[in-house]
């Protein structure tokens, strides 16, 4: 088991306790989040996706667009990261690694970037989950999600009834380009692992107050300009309780 121990901000923490959906917007255009654990999260996500890689990344074909214009839009951004180096052909990341960015998107961002990413699109009057790279799984699996609508996807969550399903439904019809948005969770594990896949038939214990470890995410919403599609990226942290 891969331990990676961090530590939750505070104001993460604080956007966890709100009601849902909880939603804030983001300072700035920026949304990438590096912390302390950056080398160790990348390194992992490298040995899961060589091991896992169609359980960790799926793509449909609609989603081919939206992935190219999604690494584009990175990278715009980390030219102007402190500890990136960002010329046209690679990214040299804060522990030093060169990545080619001529790659598949998806798998690039993968050794750029700590958040798991969700790309969604239309389907009809609802989005549904067209691409995502998902390395660090909180109790659920890719291989049930892929190409199904929100409403589907949060089949399993028991305060994901009509009301709030419309709701999210107008938060993704109503996001701007270069205003993204912001929520976070904070839940109780007995397991520190990142990678936690589980499936709809097989949810994972709940955790109680005596449990060791915290496990929040910070997921930020926001629009691509050319695609239209809505990203989903997904920054997790543990910590000890």
């Amino acid at each position: 088991m891969t331990m990676i121990l961090g530590q939750i901000p505070e104001n993460q923490r604080q956007a966890a306790a709100a009601r849902l959906p909880g939603i804030q917007t983001v300072t700035g255009t920026d949304w990438i989040t590096t912390d302390q654990s950056y080398a160790e999260q990348i390194a992992l996500k490298q040995t899961i996706r060589a091991e896992r890689s169609m359980d960790v990344l799926r793509q449909l074909p609609e989603a081919d667009d939206a992935a190219a214009e999604l690494l584009v839009e990175v990278l715009k951004l980390l030219k102007h990261r402190a500890g990136f180096d960002v010329s046209a052909t690679k990214v040299i990341c804060p522990d030093g690694r060169h990545v080619d960015t001529s790659g598949a998107p998806l798998q690039v961002l993968s050794q750029v970037l700590q958040e798991d990413l969700v790309i969604h699109q239309p389907m009809g009057e609802v989005h549904g989950m067209t691409a995502a790279l998902l390395c660090f799984p909180a109790s659920w699996t890719l291989a049930q999600k892929i190409g199904k609508p929100l409403t589907a996807i949060h089949d399993p969550v028991p305060e994901y009834d009509a009301t709030l399903a419309k709701r999210v439904q107008r938060l993704f019809d109503g996001i701007q380009v270069g205003r993204p948005l912001w929520r976070a969770n904070l839940l109780r594990y007995d397991d520190p692992a990142l990678y936690q896949p589980r499936t709809e038939g097989n949810p994972r214990p709940v955790g109680t107050a005596q449990s060791l470890y915290e496990r929040s995410e910070r997921q930020t919403l926001f629009r691509l300009p050319q695609t239209r599609a809505v990203v989903f990226a997904i920054h997790t942290v543990i910590a000890l309780a």
